[in-house]
């Protein structure tokens, strides 16, 4: 299949599309039809007979890995099974998997999630003697997440945690684990040891590309940097650079540009996406930052676009009402489906009450983000449970609920297993069953003439006494005899959710919820309400008519098929309330702004915390407007209660960065005295008519957009 890439992309496109040899950094401008540029690219470069198993296409998330491939394959009518694209953390899973055996693990480790990282911490902190009242593990992990990836350094401050950081450190080691920052820190570590496996891999990825490159955290460029050759592309923006709370670096532009000398430059500024008012609008905000490559975003439409509309309600209820009602009535009027809206807010808290105005409007929403229902810490013990009673050798998921209620089986006890399990190359069950067996010979006097079918040179009973208690025997044969008696009820095909409710209830999950939960009784109650649910959704799986296998082993393998992406591609047809963090990467056809008062655009957190924060929250104030296709509307409340008390609230100051001309004041629903609606607009006109008008969007040719 022949492709015109000349005829398929615009002029500065094709530059970046055919430049396939030497260092390459592509500036691509919001909406300028990026995903477009490195698909072809990678097509260009199969094309030009470059092996797909040289190309290597790093991202951030799943789904756009996702449609990057699909997207290759379509354009190419190749299958492409050597091309690989994919996230920066699944590369790193997958070099573990080859290579993790130099630094001391076994290559099947368990990846720790953060409800995982965050129990062993607190498993941890009650060992050192930590008062867990008062201790705060989600604080503490991102303490060490910043520790581990040297966005900061240990300080005074810090000198506590520092036993409880190398504690927690040695715990994943013997429970052969690792967690969200090891898969990138640990393949540093493996190409810093051994330099010729970084080679390896140079010579077999020989044309790299990396896309959102300015939302690279310093670590991610120190992996790239291992294994990139001449031959790699950088794609991003550094005006939407807003990550660097998780340790997204903006100086990552200056080291590839000190690193890769020689590189060429290509600017992607022609958008597809936005009217020519909303671009005027977005490029007199950034243009405001002085830390930024210089570029402007164009639309070939020339000028034209509805005006920003700004509306001043009353309260966050009035917002909230004013937001529901407009939606119906654009919906309405328009006839734009109810996925084409997205309602952008600065931070969380903000949902609550535009929720509620929804729902009392009957409008279809989803809020994007958190954490999805099965990768809630309360779902994964109990599917934990039922992988370890389906397949008896999953050491991954026994030891997540070996000790989850606690019974005994402690680190010490697992070191220990792990020994076993290591001399006689078995699973962490087998050892145990070698152990059951051994102490329970011994116990009818049979144990001197025990030996094992391995050939190891000592008996099961003499590890089991030499080694561990006999507390530490009678709890490993308990736990045992507990998956044996499920594992021949589950294994029945009948009556699954009855019998997860009768597991539950064995193990006292309820009674370890309420011990983990001490502060909040409430909090307890709200993770069993959501067993309750996982154990309702099995009943409706096992008793569906179409369902002609119901048994445990065909319910453990459609939950492996259910991830948070998934979930989230079928539920079309819903007005997007999401975070404008979250929104990046999206475009909607109609856009709310909501909250956009200072102290919230910007917020004032963030101000508090650094110098360069105020550019940083002007970048995500662009990314938000950028996300509107044809109709930008933004919000600003006039009083909003805040710590229980009601304040007066000003305009965001990024408001003012936007020309009079293209803005237009609208009452919408707020309640105004004659008095206050002409003081409050009077303040809104001097503050605009001190702005700089716009300059025109320059002309161009035609080409075509993502």
């Amino acid at each position: 299949m022949r492709i015109d890439y000349e005829a398929e992309l615009n002029p500065e496109q094709y530059d970046a599309v055919t430049c396939v040899e030497g260092p390459l950094l592509i500036i691509a401008g919001a909406g300028s039809g990026k995903t477009r540029v490195i698909t072809y690219r990678m097509a260009y470069m199969l094309d030009q007979g470059i092996a797909q198993h040289s190309i290597l296409g790093l991202t951030f998330t799943n789904k756009a890995a996702r449609e990057m491939a699909d997207r290759v394959r379509s354009i190419t009518a190749k299958k492409l099974r050597d091309l690989t694209v994919s996230t920066f953390h699944a590369f790193g899973v997958k070099i573990l998997r080859k290579e993790i055996a130099v630094l001391g693990f076994k290559d099947n480790f368990s990846i720790y999630d953060e409800a995982d990282k965050n129990q062993l911490i607190k498993d941890c902190a009650r060992e050192l003697g930590f008062k867990m009242d008062a201790f705060d593990a989600y604080k503490v992990g991102a303490l060490f997440s910043q520790i581990r990836s040297e966005q900061r350094p240990w300080s005074k401050a810090d000198d506590a945690y520092r036993g409880l950081y190398e504690e927690y450190r040695r715990s994943l080691r013997i429970f052969n684990a690792v967690d969200f920052d090891d898969l990138i820190v640990l393949p540093i570590d493996i190409f810093d040891l051994h330099p010729e496996i970084a080679e390896r891999y140079r010579e077999t990825y020989r044309y790299m590309m990396i896309d959102e490159f300015q939302d690279t955290s310093l670590m991610q460029y120190r992996f790239m940097r291992h294994i990139a050759s001449r031959n790699v592309c950088i794609v991003g923006d550094d005006d939407q650079s807003i990550y660097s709370w998780r340790g997204a670096n903006f100086e990552n532009f200056s080291l590839f540009e000190r690193d890769f000398p020689g590189f060429k430059e290509v600017k992607l500024e022609r958008n597809y996406r936005s009217t020519a008012t909303i671009l005027d609008a977005a490029n007199a905000i950034i243009a405001h930052n002085e830390n930024r490559k210089e570029k402007a975003l164009w639309t070939q439409a020339g000028a034209g676009g509805a005006p920003i509309e700004l509306y001043t309600p009353e309260d966050e209820g009035k917002e909230a009402e004013f937001i529901a009602r407009m939606i119906k009535e654009i919906k309405l009027k328009d006839r734009v489906p109810w996925g084409e809206f997205g309602i952008l807010i600065r931070t969380n808290n903000l949902t609550r009450r535009i929720e509620e105005s929804l729902l009392a409007e009957q409008v279809p929403y989803r809020v994007s983000g958190g954490t999805s229902f099965y990768g809630r810490k309360e779902i994964k013990d109990i599917i934990s449970y039922l992988r370890v009673v389906a397949n008896p050798d999953d050491d991954v998921n026994l030891l997540r609920i070996v000790n989850t209620p606690r019974r005994g089986i402690g680190k010490t006890t697992l070191e220990k297993l792990n020994a076993i399990s290591r001399a006689h190359d078995s699973s962490l069950r087998a050892a145990m069953e070698l152990v059951r067996t051994g102490a329970s010979l011994a116990a009818e006097g049979g144990g001197e003439g025990f030996s094992l079918s391995s050939g190891a040179a000592e008996s099961a009973s003499g590890l089991a006494f030499g080694g561990l208690s006999e507390k530490a025997v009678a709890d490993i044969a308990a736990f045992l005899d507990l998956i044996d008696e499920y594992r021949e009820e589950l294994l029945g095909k009948k009556r699954i959710a009855a019998k997860v409710r009768q597991l539950v209830d064995a193990i006292d999950y309820w009674g370890y919820l309420v011990e983990e939960n001490k502060q909040s009784e409430k909090a307890a109650k709200w993770k069993f309400h959501n067993l309750e649910i996982l154990m309702k959704s099995i009943e409706d799986w096992e008793t569906n008519p179409d369902n002609l296998s119901p048994g445990i082993f065909e319910w453990l393998n459609r939950v492996s098929l259910i991830t948070r992406d998934d979930i989230e591609d079928e539920e079309g047809g819903e007005v997007n309330l999401m975070t404008i963090h979250a929104a990046k990467g999206l475009e909607f056809e109609i856009v709310f702004i909501a909250g956009c008062e200072d102290g919230i655009i910007p917020h004032a957190r963030a101000l508090e915390e650094g110098e360069g924060n105020l550019e940083e929250e002007r970048r995500l104030f662009y990314v938000a407007v950028t996300r509107a296709r044809r109709r930008l509307l933004v919000s600003a409340c006039l009083r909003r209660r805040k710590q229980n008390q009601t304040m007066d609230c000003v305009p965001s100051p990024f408001l003012q960065e936007i020309p009079p001309h293209l803005i237009q004041n609208c009452l919408g629903e707020a309640e105004f005295t004659e008095a206050e609606g002409a003081e409050y607009f009077g303040k809104l006109n001097e503050m605009f008519a001190e702005a700089p008008a716009s300059e025109a969007p320059p002309a161009g040719s035609s080409g075509r957009g993502d």
